[in-house]
């Protein structure tokens, strides 16, 4: 019975097989993205980042229709411009980065849903928005593994730099010049999971895989290594018990994955050891005869 429940979707339906493929692939790449985004405070810039892709996509659906690579360009060129533009409004005016951030991404998500209403249908919409798990092909796949090869890559080269920008980033631009290259190498980094999982998961739910299994794993740890591998496991297991939930009981799939790492961020809220419930116990007294 729990073989059938559990196994038998994926070995016997080769659009399961690719959808827990492409789903793992973005937990190994994804979360570790979304832990530096929370221990740097700007979980809230990675779901500006998600809304900000969909002018981009929309322009590559516009002129190719529903083909990968075109709107993968046109979502990195339009994430490219709108951390960059924030970036320098941040910079170079009195407003701050998170209200610039947010002005932009408003327009780029108005924009976005302007141009794919202008050829497509609300199924279309659907798609660009929420995403298909479920239809990934070979060159999506193909896509969620140059990202992952990408990001395994500046992980194993700026690790130590992006540590230490989330410990004390005034410090790091004190004793380096790379501070803002740094910086703005991991915006990247956050635009490129992003562009890979919106053929997943869409626009809206893209940020949903980077963020809450990051935010989960915070309250079970305080250091990095252990909190990203926490992360990555969490978004693994979110992945396939969405799957699974999307397979019996034919709920939307890029939903239920982010409702089961939602699920998973609740729990750790309550129950792990820096949640609600735990520091809370009374802690018995060791008296000493």
């Amino acid at each position: 019975m729990m073989w059938t429940l559990l196994v038998t979707p994926f070995t016997e339906f080769a659009f399961m097989q690719r959808a827990l493929a492409g789903a793992l692939m973005l937990s190994l790449s994804a979360c570790p993205v979304g832990v530096f985004l929370t221990l740097r405070r700007m979980s809230l810039t990675g779901d500006a980042m998600a809304h900000a892709i969909l002018p981009g996509a929309a322009a590559g659906f516009l002129i190719f229709g529903l083909e990968i690579w075109p709107m993968t360009l046109g979502g990195l060129i339009a994430g490219a411009l709108v951390a960059l533009g924030a970036g320098a409004v941040a910079r170079l005016t009195v407003q701050h980065e998170d209200a610039s951030m947010a002005a932009f991404y408003l327009i780029s998500l108005s924009v976005g849903v302007v141009m794919v209403s202008l050829r497509g249908s609300s199924v279309d919409l659907m798609h660009v928005l929420f995403g298909t798990v479920l239809a990934l092909d070979d060159a999506a796949l193909l896509l969620i593994g140059l990202v992952l090869a990408v990001t395994a890559l500046a992980f194993c080269v700026l690790w130590r730099a992006l540590v230490a920008e989330c410990l004390d980033p005034l410090f790091l631009r004190s004793v380096s010049g790379w501070g803002t290259v740094v910086h703005f190498a991991f915006l990247g980094l956050v635009v490129l999971n992003l562009v890979a999982g919106f053929q997943a998961l869409g626009t809206l739910l893209s940020v949903g895989l980077m963020i809450l299994p990051a935010a989960a794993a915070r309250f079970w740890t305080q250091s990095v290594l252990p909190m990203v591998a926490l992360a990555v496991g969490i978004g693994a297991l979110s992945s396939a018990s969405g799957l699974l939930l999307s397979y019996h009981l034919s709920l939307p799939s890029g939903p239920a994955i982010t409702l089961s790492a939602g699920a998973a961020y609740l729990l750790s809220v309550i129950f792990a050891p820096r949640g609600l419930l735990v520091p809370r116990l009374p802690r018995r007294s060791h008296r000493t005869a």
